[in-house]
């Protein structure tokens, strides 16, 4: 459907409506045209959520998800602008580098993770964690193969992904979730998720029905033994904003030892005044394309660079970022392996 008249003309395309300013013409916004199944499945999360949260995290995305300029914050979106993808890539095949960055991206390497928490009750000494982030999982068709056969071995206690499991920030998303699909057959336990900046809410009723549980400012007990932490997870702090540490923490008992999962570091201050103990979050990809020792070239993210990849710490806040399985904008990696990483937590 068109508007009609005023500074927006319209034209249909297969799912989403693409929408021009007059006024602005290089402003362009996707407004997703849901479907009646789409609908009742987004209102199955209003009761948790809120009716507000789903209604502005939808427009939002009409708003901003295929921009490359946004007034505001985060004022350059570089995974929008695709004219500067074919330009990396034909740079890094002019210099020969292209070729052993594809194949660094599928060298997924796992790290281990010692954490020590003060606070944490005994029952859960050795508890371990497998942090999976930045998938995007439908940049190439090799990629989900390759992660798999480096999950599948791993003992863990229970899995959590930290957001962007789409390639685009904008668009279809069912390859996503075919990928997502075939990664959680191979996932033991329970496993949680937040959302990232690539990623849309219109895919969080497939996410759960194939066993990913979402938390979208929300927490959850995690038991053992008769003992308890807590686990909560806000929505993307770096590009819709949607963030809500009111609602995420506001029941969570000042003693208790909880732990959250946040897609970007960027909200490493409020989470240290909201008296979590370990933030688990990625966005940064560590800069994926990097300078010799690892040295990241951009990090995306609005944070002191010490914070954009691995362990960190601010003030009681104990942190991690990691650098990513997956990548984005050209399927290589420089200088900067792919991980998945095993948190083991300590007394």
């Amino acid at each position: 459907m068109a508007v009609a008249g005023g500074p927006w003309s319209g034209c249909a395309g297969y799912r989403n409506r693409l929408l021009v300013c007059k006024s602005h013409p290089g402003l362009r916004m996707r407004s997703p045209v849901l479907t009646p199944e789409e609908k009742a499945a987004l209102a199955g999360l209003e009761p948790r959520l809120g009716r507000l949260h789903v209604r502005q995290r939808l427009g939002l995305e009409n708003d901003y998800e295929a921009r490359v300029f946004r007034w505001g914050t985060h004022f350059f979106h570089l995974e929008n602008w695709y004219s500067v993808h074919s330009l990396i890539r034909n740079s890094l095949r002019l210099v020969g580098l292209h070729g052993r960055g594809r194949r660094n991206a599928l060298a997924i390497r796992v790290r281990e993770n010692e954490i020590t928490l003060p606070n944490l009750p005994r029952a859960f000494d050795g508890f371990t964690l497998l942090q999976l982030t930045d998938l995007h999982v439908d940049m190439r068709p090799d990629f989900v193969h390759a992660l798999i056969e480096r999950v599948r071995p791993l003992d863990y206690d229970l899995c959590v992904l930290t957001g962007d499991y789409r390639a685009r920030t904008f668009g279809p998303f069912a390859a996503t979730l075919a990928g997502l699909e075939q990664l959680r057959l191979q996932l033991k336990n329970t496993v949680y998720a937040v959302l990232g900046n690539h990623d849309t809410i219109r895919m969080a009723p497939g996410m759960e029905a194939m066993g990913y549980r979402l938390l979208l400012n929300e927490w959850v007990k995690l038991q053992r033994d008769g003992e308890t932490i807590y686990l909560a997870g806000i929505d993307d702090a770096h590009y819709y904003r949607m963030e809500n540490f009111h609602r995420a923490a506001q029941d969570i008992p000042a003693e208790a030892c909880s732990i959250l999962l946040s897609h970007t570091p960027e909200a490493y201050r409020h989470a240290a005044h909201a008296d979590f103990n370990l933030m688990l979050c990625g966005h940064t990809h560590g800069g994926q394309i990097c300078l010799p020792g690892g040295v990241p070239i951009i990090t995306d993210a609005d944070c002191p660079r010490a914070l954009a990849r691995g362990a960190w710490r601010y003030q009681d806040l104990i942190g991690y970022t990691s650098v990513g399985a997956g990548s984005c904008i050209v399927d290589v990696r420089i200088n900067c392996p792919p991980e998945i990483v095993l948190h083991r937590l300590r007394c």
